[in-house]
């Protein structure tokens, strides 16, 4: 349980302490002061500035354009909030009881908040609802002016913050979780290159590497979204176009190697629990050594100079194997038993854009 608590506690750390959010604290802490010093200046009572602070916090995203699509969200969530609690307070006056005024108005923020393209404008709705009908008193005009234009100050610095000061480039974080999704899938098909050259294709170990990968994909795919969104708006980025679409071309090539991976490992397991001869003794050599081959090549970095090379590898190894299986079962059996090579072959052709000579 100990050294459980201890990898936990660690993993926390290091995800607290990247440069990226180190960054992004700074930033957080500078908008806020700023936010806070100069709210009095805005023609707005000196009461209602702590919400400025509270804009920069709702506008600070790990991207320029997160932050300027998180921050306008927010304000229109805001003020359709504070819509709905002046509604709320003309109920008030009407003589609907406040208990049942206060119920009516959260229940309508929670149901406006269900529409998706508000983001996270939704979550803001019931609050500012809330606040303009609980905090206002008399002076609900006054309250609800002064808290949404606090608050788009707030959101507006935040912004202006998060541009000017080295807004983030994610393309480098990408890449490297691309490079870990490169390797959990070369370890899928060494794992069963090492099966297939035994004759013991044992669907649960061969589970192993997999049953992790789609939370890995899921992750990497998070991650090149992220850094694709951090390109747009961003000054810094201009100049690394190419590694951006290099990372979405790795992407789209490494979710389909995966996916053929898997259909092999199936397809192979099928096989041999059947007894088949694809899979038999005269074929196991040269199946283990294309889908050992396969792996190479889908674990080469981008732009080494031997991706040409294991690429011509992987290509004969898949022909050999083919050679092999009608050796052993004859042209007319060759048909039906096809699939392991064609799905080999496919993980090649998917790994190709990756089979060039490093610049």
């Amino acid at each position: 349980m100990a050294p459980r608590v201890s990898q936990v506690s660690a993993h926390w750390w290091r995800e607290m302490t990247t440069p990226a959010r180190l960054l992004m604290a700074a930033k957080a802490a500078i908008g806020c002061a700023l936010a806070w010093a100069l709210a009095p200046l805005l023609p707005t009572q000196d009461e209602y500035s702590y919400y400025a602070p509270l804009g920069v916090l709702v506008s600070m995203y790990p991207t320029v354009a997160a932050s300027a699509r998180s921050g306008a969200q927010a304000l229109l969530g805001l003020a359709i909030g504070i819509g709905l609690g002046l509604l709320g307070i003309g109920a008030l006056f009407a003589g609907l009881p406040a208990v049942l005024t206060l119920a009516l108005v959260i229940a309508f923020g929670v149901i406006i908040g269900g529409i998706r393209a508000l983001g996270v404008g939704r979550e803001w709705v019931a609050i500012a609802a809330l606040f303009v009908l609980l905090l206002s008193g008399s002076q609900a005009d006054d309250f609800s002016v002064s808290y949404l234009l606090t608050v788009g100050f707030g959101v507006l610095i935040g912004t202006v913050i998060n541009f000017s000061i080295l807004p983030p480039v994610y393309l480098d974080t990408a890449s490297a979780r691309l490079s870990e999704l490169r390797d959990e899938v070369a370890d899928l098909l060494r794992v069963l290159a090492d099966r297939a050259a035994e004759g013991n294709i044992d669907a649960a170990e061969v589970s192993e590497p997999d049953a992790a990968l789609d939370a890995v994909i899921a992750d990497v795919h998070d991650e090149v979204h992220e850094a694709d969104e951090s390109m747009r708006g961003n000054p810094r980025g201009r100049r690394r176009r190419a590694e951006q679409k290099e990372n979405l071309q790795r992407m789209r090539a490494l979710e389909r190697i995966a996916f053929y991976s898997r259909d092999l490992a199936d397809v192979l397991y099928a096989l041999d629990r059947a007894g088949d001869a694809a899979v038999g003794l005269q074929a196991r050599a040269p199946l283990a050594d294309a889908i050992r081959r396969c792996a190479d090549l889908v674990a080469t970095p981008v732009g080494d100079r031997s991706s040409r090379a294991r690429y011509a590898d992987a290509d004969r190894a898949v022909e050999s194997y083919a050679d092999a299986l009608t050796a052993a079962v004859g042209h007319a059996g060759v048909a039906r038993r096809s699939t392991p090579v064609a799905l080999l072959q496919r993980i090649i052709d998917a790994a190709r854009p990756s089979a060039s000579d490093g610049r």
